[in-house]
């Protein structure tokens, strides 16, 4: 999978689940704020991300996952081979 259908994919996935439009979602922008994610919504978020790609991402990881750009590494870096 290329960057730019995980892009792509993430983006489809968080704003049917966030009901928030695409538009809205630049690769530097906050997670928390843009998607106004609580602690619940987080972990669907999470839980979304390692349904769809079938990897873990560790609370102990998740301070290092502020913007967009960070998920999409994440994930990248992350996909079973």
């Amino acid at each position: 999978m290329t960057r730019e259908e995980i892009i792509e994919q993430v983006n489809t996935l968080l704003a049917e689940e966030f009901e928030i439009e695409e538009s809205e979602f630049a690769p530097d922008a906050v997670l928390k704020e843009t998607l106004q994610l609580d602690s619940i919504n987080l972990v669907d978020l999470v839980a979304l991300v390692q349904y769809t790609y079938k990897i873990t991402i560790p609370a102990t990881d998740l301070p290092s996952i502020k913007t967009f750009n960070d998920l999409y590494d994440y994930i990248e870096q992350h996909l079973p081979a």
